[in-house]
């Protein structure tokens, strides 16, 4: 009874369906995965680096450490990069709608943070005065920048995960978003351009792009300190709404919520995706912003959401369940008002959740490193198992599952080249050996 429960569950949902059936209000829609033309884009060798960052007012800079290692050259916040449209591909595989934000992360001690007057261990939201005043203090110091956000590691990855040759033709991944016309704005978009994602979003003028300063002590406690610059800021125009037209799947980042002017625009892009029959897809990004925008994110998933991505605390909250209930309830709830549920449950494994049913997805072991980003990381893998025609919900979320694992082994969110390669070549194993296929009617499925 499960096996042709789900099976029928799945029928609605294949990959390699043809015909996109329009929304009815609270009923399972039907995911299709639409072809694409396909861009070639080239995979680049590693080196590490380090590299002027902020100028101060005397001419000074500080000594940035880039945070990722798979990029060729160095970025020097000095000039804005060029942005060149003339070459981008007819499609978009995925284009991810969310906050631009640098990272800058550095060892500081307790002097440090009394000389500012920061409280050890907070996080905190500063202005563009207090920004300025704590960059100015870091000058001559070390530390590490990020194109950062939850959303771009799950686009950097999956970018990887598509440039392998043997997983088939490159796939095309974007971001939009907001930046301003400033260094930072620029190192952003450089950063993403190397990873082979195209932040397509034109730069703000006169804005200021949003930063996180991370400041960590010596006992490992982090002090963060989050300006939101021109992150929280959303421009809907006819050459956004030509973009998402020609988008296969678009992945809304839930931070967005947090910003009333932003869930207008968000519901506007939400429709012109649907009438363009793209997958709509939510991340569902932190607890508290899930509670204080709960009508929010539900409106958003009943009407528009084909995918929703959430840890098991984000699900239940969602379903307004006890921390008591188990995460499998909640992939069951949630999957009978959107089509595709994932659900991650940290060292416990994950869930894919279709119609009613939920499907156990066992961890892939690891030696835990950095959890930060293993959230991310799996739903590069789900997506990248979509795009790359995978029937297999079983594969697909056991290939998620070690994407997760290979990012929590290692220090930093990104997957690297070689490991996205890596897995890439394994899973296009799989789906092309029959005898690798997993049965999804074996008894880890969960039936109503």
């Amino acid at each position: 009874m499960a096996e042709s429960t789900l099976m029928a569950a799945l029928s609605l949902v294949s990959p390699f369906s043809t015909n996109y059936r329009p929304l009815s209000s609270l009923s399972p829609r039907r995911l299709v995965v639409p072809s694409s033309t396909h861009a070639s884009y080239p995979v680049r060798s590693t080196t590490h680096r380090r590299m002027p960052l902020y100028s101060s007012s005397n001419g000074s800079s500080s000594i940035i450490e880039d945070d990722d290692d798979d990029d060729d050259d160095d970025v020097v916040l000095d000039t804005v990069d060029d942005v060149s449209f003339s070459n981008l591909p007819d499609r978009w595989d995925v284009l991810g709608l969310g906050q631009a934000m640098v990272d800058f992360s550095g060892t500081v001690d307790d002097e440090f943070l009394m000389r500012l007057g920061l409280e050890k261990g907070t996080r905190k939201v500063v202005n563009h005065e207090e920004r300025g005043r704590v960059l100015q203090a870091m000058d001559g110091c070390s530390y590490k920048a990020a194109a950062g956000g939850s959303l771009s590691n799950t686009l950097v990855a999956l970018a990887r995960l598509g440039g392998h040759p043997m997983s088939g033709a490159p796939l095309n991944v974007a971001m939009a978003g907001s930046i301003g016309g400033d260094p930072l704005g620029g190192f952003y978009r450089t950063k993403l351009r190397r990873a082979n994602v195209s932040f397509l979003s034109a730069p703000v003028k006169d804005g200021t792009t949003g930063t996180v300063i991370v400041l960590t002590t010596s006992d490992a406690q982090r002090t963060m300190l989050a300006y939101q610059g021109t992150s929280s800021y959303i421009k809907y125009d006819s050459s956004m709404e030509s973009i998402i037209s020609k988008t296969n799947i678009l992945v809304i980042e839930g931070y967005l919520f947090e910003f009333p002017d932003t869930i207008k625009t968000i519901k506007k892009i939400c429709q012109v995706a649907r009438d363009n029959g793209a997958l709509v897809a939510v991340t569902a990004s932190d607890v508290t912003c899930i509670e204080r925008h709960y009508d929010d994110f539900w409106e958003i998933m009943e009407n528009y959401a084909d995918i929703v991505f959430a840890n098991s605390d984000e699900a239940r909250t969602f379903c307004h369940f006890s921390s008591g209930e188990s995460p499998i309830s909640a992939t069951r709830y949630l999957s009978h008002f959107v089509p595709l549920v994932s659900v991650t449950d940290g060292q416990q494994g994950s869930y894919i959740g279709v119609k009613g049913e939920a499907l156990y997805i066992p961890p892939s072991p690891c030696t835990p490193v950095d959890t930060c980003g293993a959230g991310d990381a799996y739903a590069s893998g789900i997506l990248y198992g979509l795009l790359r025609g995978a029937s297999d919900w079983k594969g697909m979320g056991s290939l998620a599952a070690r994407v997760a694992a290979t990012v929590v082994g290692q220090q930093g969110t990104r997957l690297r080249v070689q490991d996205a390669a890596r897995l890439a070549k394994s899973f296009t194993f799989s789906v092309e050996s029959p005898s690798r296929q997993s049965d999804v009617g074996s008894d880890q499925i969960s039936s109503l």
